[in-house]
């Protein structure tokens, strides 16, 4: 009898198997992670809550004048601006807080990719929170116009624009504070507390008023619920920024990617 024995498989793996997943697949995962967690999911739908309300409350009791379409859409982006913060952090720190970094930097060992991911994912947060903001505001218009109110359309583009850009800057300024801290309460605290003492120091130390006209995010970003900034406001906004956005992003992405997963 005699025993044939098949010949070894030395076929090349095929590059395709090995790939690694691209950048739209890995946002599209961590979007789904924003509302898997039970935390994200609700603080999502308090966001959505929170603008429906405002909107309710200026169908009760503003004046029937006041009852436009800007009026209904600029009042919802100051909660949903508070609160998109927090969800931006949440987007980061979840993964060391329910130990699944491990799991997540084992699968996609480029960290700087899933870091992208969950940036990219927050930002598209952000201009969905914009949408729903629109969205909650037309109802309002209509409402408005069956019942007595003004309900007028009329709304400048670059307002728009501007409050996309007002929520997308929120939500990575929380990201920034999470990639930062790597600690959920420690991250939320820091990033509401420490702006808000220095917009207090700023403002009653004689000698920092000057430097809070620059590096207070409360002041300079304010602008951006207007139409038009002058040349001296985008300036301010961008000094800020790079001592509120940029450098915890910077500073938070190089720990991140050195931080042992233990």
């Amino acid at each position: 009898m005699t025993t044939t024995i098949a010949p070894e498989d030395t076929r090349p793996v095929s590059r395709a198997s090995e790939r690694a997943p691209s950048l739209t697949r890995l946002t599209r995962v961590e979007l789904r992670k924003l509302v898997d967690t039970r935390a994200g999911r609700w603080l999502l739908i308090t966001i959505g809550l929170v603008a429906a309300v405002i909107v309710a409350l200026q169908l009760v009791y503003a004046p029937a004048a006041e009852q436009t379409f800007v009026n209904f859409f600029l009042p919802s982006l100051f909660p949903v601006g508070v609160l998109l913060p927090v969800l931006g952090i949440l987007s980061i720190t979840s993964e060391w807080a329910q130990r699944t970094a491990l799991t997540t930097f084992a699968l996609v060992p480029r960290r700087e990719r899933v870091i992208a991911a969950k940036l990219a994912a927050v930002v598209l947060a952000a201009l969905a929170s914009v949408l729903a903001s629109l969205a909650l505001a037309a109802v309002g218009t209509l409402i408005a116009d069956a019942t007595g109110g003004a309900g007028t359309w009329r709304i400048d583009g670059m307002l728009i624009l501007h409050a996309a850009v007002f929520q997308v800057i929120n939500v990575l300024m929380g990201a920034g504070f999470g990639l930062l801290l790597l600690h959920t309460p420690l991250a939320i605290v820091a990033y509401l507390l420490l702006p808000i003492l220095w917009s207090v120091v700023g403002e009653l130390v004689r000698p920092l008023h000057r430097a809070a006209e620059w590096l207070d995010t409360t002041r300079t970003m304010e602008p951006l619920l207007a139409p038009e900034l002058t040349g001296g406001q985008w300036a301010r906004l961008a000094v800020s920024l790079l001592a509120w956005l940029v450098v915890p992003l910077v500073v938070g992405w190089v720990r991140t990617m050195r931080r042992e997963v233990a």
